[in-house]
Parts: C-alpha cells; structure tokens; sequence
C-alpha cells in the first residue's frame, strides 16, 4: 500500500538552507525512502520569483516522492493541512546590529507564523524551529500557538550535536557512526555546551568511553568545546556564507529521528521545553538528550553531571531566561 504523503512546511525556503534542504526532503532523506511528500514553501515578497525558480527545478528534478510543490508568499496557504513545518525564515543579525533589533524583528515574525500555523495546519504539525535565535524563537512560536502542543515545539541543536560528533571522529581517527551519545546542552549559541562525558565509541573491543580513548581532559574540556561552540563563525569565515548544508542535513537528521525515532542505546540532542530536568527551569526551550520512539521524544534521565558541568548547564541556561524576557519586552 503506497502511504499518503505528508505535507512539509519549509519556511524562507528560497534562501541557502531552503535551498539545501528542499532536495533532501524531496529525495527521502528526512522522512524516509517510501514517504511521499508535498512540499510546502515560502518566502517574503521580495524573494518570490527566486522562489518560483526553486520551485521549477524541484519540478525539473522529478523525485519519485515529489507529489506536489506548493510555492508561496502568503504564510497563510504556506501552512495549510501541513504535518511538519520547519521554521528556517527569519531575519539574520546584519553587521552593526544590537541583540535586541535582531531579536525584535524575529519576535514579530515568529508571532504571525505562529498564529498561521495554528489556525491552519494539521492538529498534530511538529514543527522544527531552525532560525536564530532558534530557542527563543521557539518559546514565542509556542506562545502564539496555545493549541499545538509545546511537545510539538522544537528547535534544532542537531546540528551542534553532529558538529561534536565529527570533532570526536577527527580527533580519534574513528567512523563518525561509531561515536554516540554526545549532548549539546542549553541554548543554540556559543554559551552551549558539548558535552562527551557519557560519550562512547564502538571499537573493535566493544564500546569504550570518548574521555578514556583521547586521554586529554585539557584539549576535551577547553579546545573542543570552543571548536564546537565558534564553528558556524569558522564556517562563515571560509566560506563567506552561513553552513547551509550543515544546517540543512541535521535538520532533516532532527525530523527523521523524531519522527521514525532513534536507534535503540543512542540518544540525540534537541532543543525542547524544559519540564525541570536537570534543575532546568521549566518554560525554556532547552536542549537536552533525548530519545524518539512513535513521533514523541523523551529527555534521558540519571546522567551524572559532574561540576564542570553544572557550571555550564546553568550559564546556558541563564542567557535563555535572559532571552525571554528580552523578547517579552520586544513584545510589549
């Protein structure tokens, strides 16, 4: 039996990761090889023709998944009767810009889509928030959308997550697919905190710990976490654009997780609302571990946090409440 497809919402989809994304959602990458999709995208006025240029090599492309392209500027057609929506348009911090006109701007962008997706899409939508600030972003999102449920609410650490993963890979010379179980703690920005303390790798004689196999607490508990930390800025550098790419697979690495769930003994990092875990304060979009089974993630309980980490955990944390009432006020 061929499954009905599931509509896909991907927001400024005519920009970098837009751009990098469409093409893995529609080649199965982020809901499966035998999930057909409808995609869902749209842009601000400005970017409408570029948006209809995407549209026209989705179609040239011919996926197999592809069951119908829907290109918009109206947010309100954008989001009908869509299952997943993954918020990626918002407004980047320019040069010279202070903290709080960049989250300003995202805070009204935020309550709009909010207000679309509630009223439009399907009951059950999960929604990804990528755009920065991603968490607070989230918050709002969740805010204006009383009737989604904050389970349904998320937004993207993935990408860190997989960041610290290649870090460990190169660092001990091992298959990125052998090690596991690394965090990315608190806010999606540089006061977040990878942490590889109940990190594992596979080995030939079994799964051994990431701290006993490099054997540099210094390099672990300073280089490392800047590296991670400061690597989207490393990216631009080289690059003279955001990691797009990057950006765009880990998103569809959070979806697929979330929604087909994660191998059994490995956890994933996902910025979701805190319920007091780990002396969180509930109410912040938080990234903790979790694990996925039927559509529906869990935090993982009973992991020692050392001090080292308490300190971390609760500096993360402290800029997030900062956030929020910084985009209240914007809000006012």
């Amino acid at each position: 039996m061929a499954k009905d497809p599931v509509r896909v919402l991907v927001t400024g989809a005519a920009g970098q990761i837009g751009y990098a994304i469409v093409p893995m959602i529609a080649r199965g990458a982020m809901l499966g090889p035998d999930q057909p999709v409808i995609l869902h995208m749209l842009d601000i006025e400005p970017a409408a023709e570029s948006l209809n240029g995407v549209k026209m090599e989705l179609i040239d492309a011919a996926f197999p998944l592809l069951k119908g392209v829907v290109a918009t500027t109206d947010v309100q057609e954008a989001c009908k009767g869509v299952n997943v929506a993954v918020m990626v348009g918002g407004f980047p911090r320019k040069e010279g810009m202070e903290r709080k006109d960049v989250m300003s701007k995202n805070v009204s962008i935020y309550k709009a889509q909010a207000s679309a997706l509630e009223k439009n899409a399907a009951a059950d939508v999960k929604v990804l928030v990528v755009a920065n600030p991603a968490n607070t972003n989230a918050l709002i999102l969740k805010e204006f959308a009383p009737s989604i449920p904050e389970k349904n609410i998320t937004c993207l650490t993935r990408l860190d997550h997989n960041r610290a993963l290649g870090q460990i890979s190169e660092k001990l010379n091992v298959h990125v697919g052998d090690v596991k179980n690394v965090i990315i703690w608190g806010n999606h920005s540089s006061t977040q905190y990878p942490d590889v303390n109940h990190a594992t790798v596979t080995t030939s004689g079994g799964e051994k710990p990431v701290r006993e196999l490099v054997a540099n607490d210094q390099w672990l508990n300073t280089e490392f976490i800047t590296t991670v930390q400061q690597r989207g800025a490393a990216i631009i550098k080289a690059r003279k654009l955001s990691s797009a790419l990057s950006a765009a697979s880990s998103a569809c690495d959070h979806i697929r997780d979330w929604v087909l769930g994660t191998p059994k003994g490995s956890w994933v990092s996902m910025g979701v609302y805190s319920d007091g875990s780990y002396g969180i304060q509930p109410g912040l979009v938080y990234s903790f571990p979790v694990t996925c089974e039927k559509g529906q993630w869990s935090i993982v309980q009973g992991l020692k946090i050392d001090e080292f980490s308490r300190g971390k955990l609760d500096a993360t944390a402290q800029e997030l409440i900062e956030e929020k009432s910084l985009a209240h006020s914007c809000l006012n």
